[in-house]
């Protein structure tokens, strides 16, 4: 099969169409690339947020360290 394992996860192919089934069945053929939409407009929200929150940190390390030298 084309899907040997999903990443981390140790899915296989089977259980990864398993899965589809279950979410097609559950929210419809409809709502299904909304909740993809969703699903993606979420994790980018994190990544920028957990992004901005490292930029943030960096900057008070910085300003730390040059009032300390000081």
């Amino acid at each position: 099969m084309v899907f040997d394992h999903f990443g981390f996860l140790n899915l296989g192919g089977w259980e990864l169409l398993l899965i589809l089934l279950i979410a097609l069945l559950l929210f419809g053929g409809r709502k299904l690339p909304e909740l993809a939409k969703s699903l993606g407009s979420s994790a980018r929200e994190l990544r920028k947020g957990l992004e901005g929150n490292e930029t943030h940190q960096k900057q008070a390390n910085e300003k730390t360290e040059a009032k300390n030298a000081s």
